[in-house]
């Protein structure tokens, strides 16, 4: 602010400089009395900035934009606007460091600890991505469970797919442990956690990070000329259950022996036809 006004000044003088009129040459005054002289010579001291020899031979003259004669209040006022300005470029120094900081801090790159922490606050943790050689796809087995990710719960079986909110650090093909196991259920039992269980867990694998149908937000107030569009795709990760643990799991018979079972008896009951007795004529 200080220089800003010291530039206002000098502008403001070199209009004057521009505009100025030549002093008259003081020797061609003829002073009448000693008190005129005097008047003369101190307004020449107070008004000249140069020498009557600088330029062409003619004075130049000092505006004074400012009275020397203020008053201590104004004095105090003049310093505590100083002060204000002051204190408001600091405050936007202030700022524009923090903002910095902030835009710092985002770019900065966490540690796996860091990383590990968050994951287990929404509820996973990453193990391994998944190999070739890797047989973790099962067939079904009768039993449940309902797992929290983050702030959505989920009820999920052996092969289901589900679509949670984005996962931060985990890829394609990576091998998860959903931790937060509310509930399990099987044929047999129901285990209910108090809120977690801490001896269940849900293996499931990543396969693919998608975004939701588009959700368009449409905003409008009447008789004000306003109204804002905007729409929002939500990210997505899509997991695969594999497996299910902490809970016993009854064997399902497999489809082909039950029907080699019951197709005899079917076939007994309806082929049952009376023997037919030989007649001798």
């Amino acid at each position: 602010m200080a220089n800003r006004r010291c530039i206002q000044n000098l502008n403001r003088y070199l209009q004057f400089l521009k505009t100025v009129a030549p002093y008259p040459n003081p020797e061609s005054r003829a002073p009448t009395s000693k008190y005129t002289l005097h008047s003369v010579l101190t307004h020449k001291s107070q008004h000249r900035l140069f020498n009557s020899n600088d330029i062409n031979g003619q004075s130049v003259f000092f505006r004074h934009f400012s009275s020397s004669n203020r008053n201590d209040d104004t004095d105090k006022e003049g310093e505590g606007d100083d002060d204000d300005d002051d204190y408001d470029d600091e405050s936007e120094g202030d700022d524009i460091e923090s903002a910095d900081d902030e835009r710092e801090n985002d770019r900065a790159v966490l540690s796996g600890e860091d990383k590990e922490k968050e994951s287990a606050e929404i509820g996973y943790k990453v193990i391994s991505p998944l190999q070739k050689s890797d047989r973790v796809f099962k067939p079904y087995e009768p039993a449940f469970a309902v797992v929290q990710i983050g702030s959505h719960q989920f009820k999920v079986s052996n092969g289901d797919c589900i679509y949670a909110e984005k996962l931060k650090y985990c890829d394609v093909n990576d091998k998860l442990i959903l931790n937060k196991v509310l509930m399990l259920g099987s044929k047999t039992q129901t285990i209910i956690g108090r809120p977690i269980l801490p001896d269940a867990a849900v293996h499931a694998v990543v396969e693919e990070h998608a975004l939701d149908a588009k959700v368009i937000i449409f905003k409008k107030k009447r008789r004000k000329n306003y109204r804002r569009t905007k729409g929002h795709r939500q990210e997505l990760t899509k997991l695969r259950i594999t497996d299910i643990v902490g809970i016993e799991k009854t064997e399902m018979p497999s489809s082909k022996m039950e029907k080699k079972d019951k197709l005899p008896s079917l076939n007994t009951e309806k082929n049952e036809k009376p023997e037919k007795i030989p007649v001798m004529a």
